[in-house]
C-alpha cells in the first residue's frame, strides 16, 4: 500500500532511541523527510538511516523549556520551508505519585504534557497552511492507573483530551488530531525499570502472559506503522481517535488476561 508520504515533512519529538525511533524509521521507510527534536542527540540514527537513502534531520532542543521548543519548529520551517505531520512522542514515566508533592507534580506535567501544547502551537499555521496532522503517543495508564505515578497518568489524561479537542478546533482547516496508545512495549526505558526488580525475568513472564493476544509485548515497530498509517493520507476521514496497539491488553475482559 503506499500511504503517500513521500516528501511529507514529519516532525518526531523524542526520536532518538524507542518508541519515536521506530516512528522515525516507519515514516523514513515511506519516504518522508524526518526531522527528530530530542534533547538526546539524533545523529547516530540520521546517519545510519540517510547512508541507506533516507532523508532524517536532528535538531537539538530541551522539550521542557517552551522558548525551545518554538525554535525548534522555527529551524524545521527555515530548512524544511512546511510542516505536514507531528508526532508528540517525548516523554517518561518519572513515578511522580500522589505523596510526591505539588513541585514534583507541576515538574511531570512539563516533563510529559506541556510541551505537546506547545508544539502544536507553534506548529499550528503551518499545520493549517498543510491541512497537516496531529498524532499524540499516550499510555494506557491514563486508561487504567498504574500506582504511584500521578503526574505521567495526568499527563497522559490530558494528552488523550487534547487529542479529541484538537479534532474538533481544527476540523474546519482540514487538520487531522489522533493518539496512539502503547501498553507493554520493550524500550530503553522499560528495560531500565525492568532491571531494577528483584526478579525481572518472572515479573516479564507474567507481563507477557497477561497479554491476550499471544501472549507477547508489542514491539515497536507495529506502533510505529499505526502511527505513520494514522498519519497518511490512507485514513484522510480519521480523526478525534485514540487508537490502543497493545495486543488487547487494555480493554479485554480480564479472564483472556489472567489466565
Amino acid at each position: 500500500m503506499d500511504l503517500q508520504l513521500e516528501n511529507k515533512v514529519v516532525l518526531v519529538t523524542g526520536g532518538s532511541k524507542g518508541i519515536g525511533e521506530g516512528i522515525v524509521r516507519s515514516f523514513a521507510a515511506e519516504k518522508a523527510t524526518v526531522v527528530i527534536v530530542d534533547r538526546s542527540s539524533g545523529e547516530t540514527l540520521c546517519d545510519e538511516l540517510n547512508a541507506a537513502g533516507a532523508n532524517v534531520h536532528w535538531i537539538q532542543a530541551d522539550l521542557t523549556d517552551v522558548d525551545q521548543c518554538e525554535e525548534a519548529v522555527k529551524k524545521l520551517l527555515q530548512d524544511h520551508g512546511k510542516l505536514d505531520v507531528l508526532v508528540n512522542n517525548a516523554g517518561l514515566n518519572d513515578s511522580v505519585s500522589l505523596a510526591s508533592g505539588v513541585e514534583k507534580f507541576a515538574q511531570s506535567l512539563k516533563n510529559n504534557l506541556t510541551h505537546y501544547y506547545a508544539m502544536a502551537h507553534f506548529a499550528l499555521d503551518a499545520l493549517k497552511s498543510s491541512q497537516g496532522v496531529i498524532i499524540n503517543i499516550g499510555s494506557k495508564v491514563a486508561e487504567t492507573g498504574q500506582g504511584g505515578t500521578s503526574g505521567y497518568a495526568a499527563s497522559k489524561g490530558g494528552s488523550n483530551a487534547l487529542t479529541r479537542e484538537w479534532a474538533v478546533e481544527l476540523a474546519p482547516f482540514g487538520v487531522r488530531s489522533n493518539a496512539v496508545i502503547p501498553a507493554e512495549v520493550m524500550t530503553p526505558l522499560y528495560e531500565s525499570w525492568v532491571a531494577t526488580l528483584e526478579n525481572p525475568e518472572e515479573t516479564l513472564a507474567g507481563i507477557r502472559n497477561s497479554i491476550p493476544l499471544g501472549k507477547r509485548m508489542t514491539n515497536k515497530e507495529e506502533l510505529a506503522d499505526m502511527v505513520v498509517f494514522l498519519a497518511s493520507p490512507r485514513s484522510s476521514h480519521t480523526t478525534g481517535q485514540i487508537v490502543y496497539v497493545d495486543g488487547g491488553y487494555t480493554h479485554l475482559d480480564r479472564k483472556c488476561t489472567l489466565r
